[in-house]
C-alpha cells in the first residue's frame, strides 16, 4: 500500500510505502537487535538496527507485557492520551551514514505537528498509539545499499551480503517469539 497526506497518488522518492513490524532479530556480527519491518504485499523488508532499550521495548509492547510502572514509551502514550493528541503515522524518511531518520505526524484537531525521531523510538510509539508506519521509497533503496562496514575483507563483505539477503527473504514464521 503506497500513501501520502493529500490524495495517495504522491509518486517519486518520498512516496511512502505502509510497513508492518514482522520481528525482532539479533545481527549475528554485532549482536545488535534489528526490527524488521516489511510492506503489507511481502515485497520489501527493511532492517533497521536500534539500541537494546528501544528492542526491549518493542518486544514488551509486541508481547502484551503490562509492566507495574509505565516506561518512557507508555508514558508518552499517557501524555498524548490526557491530551487527547493522536499520533496519526510515523514515518521512516530518510538515511544517511547508515543513520535512519524518522518523523512523528501527532493532530490535536486542527493543530498539526511533525517531530523528529529516531525510528525505534518512532516505532515503538507507533506499537502503542496504533499508528500506522511507512517508509518513503528513498528509504528502501537508499537500504539496499548499506554499507555496513568500509574496512571489511572481501570475504566479510560476502557474508554480510548474504545476511542481507536473509533478512530481505524472512517471512514472519521465521520469527518464532516476536512474530507479529
Amino acid at each position: 500500500m503506497i500513501i501520502d497526506d493529500k490524495d495517495n497518488k504522491i509518486e517519486g522518492q518520498n512516496e511512502l510505502v505502509a510497513m508492518k513490524v514482522t520481528g525482532l532479530t539479533i545481527d549475528p556480527f554485532t549482536s545488535m537487535p534489528i526490527i524488521i519491518l516489511k510492506d503489507f504485499e511481502d515485497k520489501c523488508a527493511l532492517p533497521i538496527w536500534i539500541g537494546l532499550i528501544e528492542a526491549s521495548s518493542i518486544a514488551t509492547e509486541l508481547e502484551n507485557i503490562q509492566l507495574a510502572r509505565p516506561m518512557t514509551h507508555d508514558l508518552l502514550k499517557s501524555i498524548f492520551d490526557e491530551l487527547g493528541v493522536k499520533v496519526q503515522k510515523i514515518s521512516v524518511v530518510d538515511l544517511e551514514d547508515n543513520t535512519f531518520y524518522a518523523e512523528i505526524a501527532l493532530a490535536n484537531g486542527n493543530k498539526h505537528w511533525v517531530i523528529d525521531a529516531r525510528p525505534s523510538d518512532a516505532i515503538a510509539i507507533a506499537l502503542r498509539m496504533h499508528a500506522p508506519i511507512f517508509v518513503t521509497k528513498k528509504v528502501i533503496e537508499k537500504s539496499r545499499k548499506i554499507d555496513l562496514s568500509q574496512e571489511s575483507t572481501s570475504d566479510d563483505q560476502v557474508k554480510k551480503q548474504k545476511w542481507t539477503e536473509i533478512l530481505e527473504n524472512l517471512s514472519p514464521e521465521d520469527f518464532g517469539k516476536y512474530k507479529m
